[in-house]
């Protein structure tokens, strides 16, 4: 299998970080890719990492790199599985490593992508994508150990083509990936463990509680920087959001809602409240 990244640590002491970022983005073994963002992150909080905030850099392979499989379909023909077979379960928990896989290369792209940003934005990110890397590592070895690989399933693209959309502006990026997309796993995470532990699959759900505590802090990250970047611009953050989400086609958020979550993770009152009447809007007009 390719791989563009051996190990960044080879060369620790001449490592900078947003190009470390970025070969990592290039790795095509998804082991690897997690494996060594861990460590990333690790060189980082040790010292041993220079920042390159201002260059800009260009991918030398394209980008992600991903393995051969899994196979990429349109959201609308994965198949929903029984949680209760194994079969079924081994499928849910691969679409959620297929989530934290794509999160991996989500926040190791917010590294290298955007320059000029403030040193403690970079440390941000790079902290995501190592608890990102951890959970992908947590789920891929849980689901070998109910006999799949990571591979197995069909999966979707759909994280990945947001990145894209919003690759021209680090605003439209914290509005719409970490607020949106990533924000609907603190909705879809309770009811999920729920179940996967109602199927006695106990030590999926303690995966998912680890994920849950994580995430909030994650979209808690996207708040930071794009109120920040409001403030910076002089807009306000709750009459652009709809704004955004409509230039760049951003899916209609629907509840139930993790609304205790979500404050937790930044959101205030004002956002809760347009996303709960957005939700009433888009149940009217499906009816």
């Amino acid at each position: 299998m390719r791989s563009s990244v051996s190990s960044f640590a080879s060369n620790e002491s001449a490592a900078e970080l947003r190009l470390a970022a970025l070969r990592l983005t290039e790795e095509v073994d998804p082991a690897s890719k997690a494996r060594n963002t861990i460590a990333l992150a690790a060189t980082w909080q040790q010292g041993r990492l220079a920042l390159d905030s201002q260059a800009m850099l260009q991918p030398s392979l394209p980008i992600p790199g991903r393995p051969e499989k899994p196979e990429l379909i349109s959201p609308k023909f994965v198949k929903q599985r029984s949680m209760h077979t194994e079969e079924g379960r081994a499928a849910t928990i691969h679409a959620l490593a297929h989530i934290e896989f794509n999160a991996i290369n989500l926040a190791l792209d917010a590294i290298w992508r955007f320059a000029g940003m403030p040193d403690d934005y970079y440390a941000d990110w790079l902290k995501v994508a190592g608890e990102e890397a951890l959970h992908f590592s947590l789920l891929s070895d849980h689901l070998q150990k109910l006999g799949w690989r990571y591979g197995d399933f069909p999966a979707h693209n759909s994280l990945w083509e947001m990145a894209e959309k919003t690759s021209e502006d680090v605003l439209a990026r914290m509005a719409l990936v970490p607020r949106t997309l990533e924000a609907r796993g603190l909705d879809a995470s309770p009811p999920m463990r729920a179940k996967l532990a109602q199927a006695g699959d106990h030590a999926a759900a303690a995966i998912l509680d680890i994920i849950l505590r994580d995430e909030i802090g994650h979209v808690a990250i996207g708040n930071r920087w794009y109120n920040m970047l409001c403030a910076q611009r002089d807009l306000d953050p709750v009459a652009l959001y709809p704004q955004l989400a409509q230039q760049y086609k951003a899916p209609v958020l629907r509840g139930p809602f993790n609304l205790p979550a979500r404050r937790d993770a930044g959101f205030s009152d004002a956002e809760l409240h347009a996303l709960s009447a957005g939700a009433l809007a888009a149940a009217d007009r499906d009816q």
